[in-house]
């Protein structure tokens, strides 16, 4: 499985973008800090998909702590097909009102492992993500499978199981500084496939033919 990131160096002091490739994926990323950026990305996404009910893959990575205290999160990913926003939010000059419009858009459905905590603390820390509409996709893979287990796993087990194949997420990259103003091209590769792998999941579980027969309306109910 080739697993590798292409860095475009755009010459641009808002955003760059980034070709991530995961196994026979291709997914186009836009890392930024800017908010204009993101309400153009966002404009795009639905341009692209008008009048779509949106699988929307979303994830938060944050600096670890060593202390009681958590740091805030610092970066936002969110993965629509191939398509990936990397939104560095700590750094970000605001919070655009496309974004709160997008995560409380009640046609899209954003999935992910443990994806209310995370927007929890969108939330308590950004004031966005509230009224998202959610769907964790372990109680989703256990329901559909008709394994109860499956609620204690994490994104790298689910991957494993519902797509086949195999995801790396190295410790190195796991435990940096994701609020570095300048993310690495590492880091920009595990947080894309993150989230990319998250939409992946819920795509493959809601399609009428995984599993067959007995279990194809388990998945509809929640989307």
């Amino acid at each position: 499985m080739a697993t590798y990131i292409s860095n475009h160096h755009l010459q641009c002091s808002t955003h760059n973008t980034y070709t991530v490739f995961f196994s026979s994926d291709t997914i186009l990323t836009t890392v930024t800090r800017d908010a204009a950026t993101v309400s153009r990305w966002i404009s795009e996404i639905r341009s692209m998909y008008e009048f779509c009910r949106l699988i929307v893959g979303l994830d938060v990575e944050w600096r670890p702590s060593y202390a009681q205290t958590q740091n805030p999160v610092a970066t936002v990913q969110i993965c629509v097909d191939r398509r990936c926003l990397i939104y560095q939010i700590i750094h970000t000059d605001y919070i655009p009102q496309t974004l709160h419009d997008f995560l409380s858009d009640s046609s899209f459905t954003f999935v992910g492992v443990g994806v209310q905590s995370d927007l929890d603390r969108l939330d308590a820390e950004y004031g966005i993500g509230r009224y998202a509409r959610v769907v964790d996709l372990r109680g989703l893979a256990a329901n559909r499978l008709g394994r109860p287990e499956l609620k204690q796993v994490g994104l790298k087990q689910l991957v494993s199981l519902v797509l086949e194949t195999e995801m790396e997420k190295p410790q190195r990259v796991t435990m940096s500084n994701w609020d570095n103003c300048l993310l690495t091209d590492d880091q920009v590769q595990y947080a894309c496939i993150d989230a990319f792998l998250s939409f992946k999941i819920a795509r493959v579980l809601r399609a009428s033919d995984y599993p067959p027969d007995g279990l194809v309306n388990l998945l509809s109910s929640n989307f």
